[in-house]
This record gives C-alpha cells, sequence and structure tokens, in this order.
C-alpha cells in the first residue's frame, strides 16, 4: 500500500493539471450547452406546491415573494406568525393562488413532520422543499462560555433541514421535485467569529451533496450560496462583520438576489451562487487556501485596528 500511495503522490496531481489544461475548452463548451439546455428547459411552476421554511423574513420572505410572482401555491414555515401572516397576503397579492401559513421551529421534529404533513393534506402534493431557515451568530469560539450554547446553531441550520427533508422525501419522489438547501459561503471558506456557523454550513453542504446522488434521478438538490444581502431586518453589527471595517463587501437587495435564485432552482441547476462573483471564492478556496486565510486574517486585524 505504501508504495501505491507514493505512485499515485507522484503520479495524480500532475496528470490532474495537465487534465484540466487540456479539457478546459472542452469544459467550457460543455457548461455553454447545459446552460442554454436549461433556459430552454425552465420550470414553470406555476400551481405547483412549495415550502419555505424561515419565510418571516430576509431572503425566505423574498424567495416566497418571487415563487407567488410565478403563481406557486407556498407553505411558509416560521416561529412569527404574526409576520407570516403579513407575509402571505402579499404573496397572495403577487399572484400565488393559494397560501397558507404554519407556526413552526425547524429544530423540532415534530413541527417539521407536521407542517410537511400540513401541506400534502391541504394540497395533496409537494413539488419543492426550500430549506431557507438558519441563524447565524458572529462569536470568537473562545467566547462560549457554555459551549452547549453552540448547540441550537447546530439545531437549527443543519438538524432543521435534515428533519424537514426526512418526512419530505417520500412525497417529494411522487412530484419528482426539488430541495432547496440555503448554505453559504461560509461552509466552505472558514470566517472569523463564526467557527459554529460556518461549521453547521458546511455540514448542511455536504449532506446535500451525498443526498443528490443518493435520491438521484427521483429528487433534484440545489445548493444556494448567497452573498451579503440586504434585507432590513439583519442585525447591523451581523453586516459590519460580514463587510469589514471598510466595506470592501458589497449589499445586493433580497430581491434581486431572490429572483436569481429562483431563475437557478427552475433551471435545475445543481448550486446557485448569487451573486455570481461569490462562486470565484470557492475555487480560491480550494486552489488557493492560503490566499483565502491571507485575506480574513488581514481583515480582521484591519477590523480590531479599527475598534
Amino acid at each position: 500500500m505504501g508504495l501505491t500511495n507514493k505512485t499515485l503522490n507522484n503520479v495524480l496531481p500532475p496528470f490532474a493539471f495537465l487534465f484540466l489544461l487540456v479539457s478546459s475548452p472542452l469544459l467550457f463548451l460543455f457548461k455553454l450547452f447545459r446552460y442554454v439546455q436549461r433556459c430552454r428547459t425552465a420550470e414553470n411552476v406555476a400551481g405547483k406546491v412549495v415550502v419555505i421554511t424561515g419565510a418571516s423574513s430576509g431572503i425566505g420572505e423574498h424567495l416566497a415573494y418571487e415563487y407567488a410572482r410565478r403563481e406557486a401555491r407556498l407553505t411558509l414555515v416560521a416561529r412569527r406568525e404574526d409576520r407570516l401572516k403579513m407575509v402571505a397576503n402579499r404573496c397572495r397579492e403577487l399572484g400565488s393562488p393559494a397560501v397558507i401559513v404554519t407556526r413552526g421551529d425547524v429544530s423540532l421534529v415534530k413541527d417539521c413532520k407536521r407542517f410537511i404533513e400540513d401541506t400534502v393534506s391541504q394540497f395533496g402534493r409537494l413539488d419543492h422543499l426550500v430549506n431557507n431557515a438558519g441563524t447565524v451568530e458572529a462569536k470568537m469560539f473562545e467566547e462560549y462560555s457554555n459551549i452547549s450554547d453552540a448547540h441550537s446553531l447546530m439545531n437549527t441550520n443543519f438538524w432543521g433541514p435534515v428533519y424537514a427533508t426526512h418526512f419530505a422525501v417520500p412525497h417529494l419522489k411522487k412530484s419528482k421535485g426539488k430541495i432547496v438547501a440555503v448554505a453559504s459561503p461560509a461552509g466552505w471558506s472558514g470566517v472569523p467569529k463564526m467557527s459554529i456557523y460556518a461549521a453547521t454550513k458546511a455540514a448542511m453542504i455536504n449532506f446535500y451533496e451525498t443526498l443528490r446522488m443518493e435520491l438521484h434521478p427521483d429528487i433534484t438538490i440545489t445548493t444556494v450560496f448567497p452573498g451579503l444581502v440586504e434585507n432590513g431586518v439583519t442585525d447591523p453589527e451581523l453586516i459590519a462583520e460580514a463587510r469589514g471595517r471598510h466595506g470592501l463587501v458589497p449589499k445586493q437587495s433580497a430581491t434581486e438576489c431572490a429572483r436569481a435564485v429562483v431563475d437557478g432552482i427552475c433551471s435545475g441547476k445543481t448550486s446557485v451562487a448569487e451573486p455570481s462573483w461569490i462562486g470565484v471564492l470557492f475555487w480560491l478556496s480550494t486552489m488557493c487556501p492560503e490566499l483565502m486565510e491571507w485575506a480574513q486574517l488581514r481583515s480582521m486585524k484591519a477590523m480590531d485596528k479599527n475598534k
């Protein structure tokens, strides 16, 4: 085994590099072909049934509005029922033919089971499950005086989507439906002060990357990597942490982000980075992690100096 590993160590890296170098034009043409194909076969969601978690504010709220504009029937899930009712009314005004509101906490198995069952009972089917509910916390790891406090982040950001997916899969198989996972670039690129949050999103990403293969071809999965979205409700301190003290990370409107995300979902993309330049960070993190680490450390030092 030692000799085999040594041989692979010496042969595989240069072979992979040469393969990518030679095949780059073909890969570009393949991507272009797939893009044209997706545009021509984009899904029409009018009349289809979509469950959106975390729909009371932020990206989830605006995803609901975008699906409503496309005349989908909706189940909106969040903990704030009063706010959900306001979002539901707006969805009806935008064109959704039917909207139901379900108060629920995705970190609770019984709630996830209930809102999936309520949806199927009301509409008779399920076409899209949009796992958007999540929480974020900007805190240095050493600042956790009670480390068990971090459990709530994992329960919401990882186990919540897992629970909802578990109950939705049998219904999505019948409709050849879709699962949408709203993740974060932090899941593949470490961000200072967000160690636990980044870990929850990394777990989410890898779960759905694996599930995509397990459920193929019955269910398709789209993982979403939103950038810094301005939605009017995000904690200003979190915005400052994400942008850095010099404001180098541009913000995007939630409406614009939601439109691009639903376009990507309907066209069958496996991943959607919005804005699209966010995707470059993935390649930089993969090909040159030292550069990304250097940039993050420089940003953290600059922020500390300006405190």
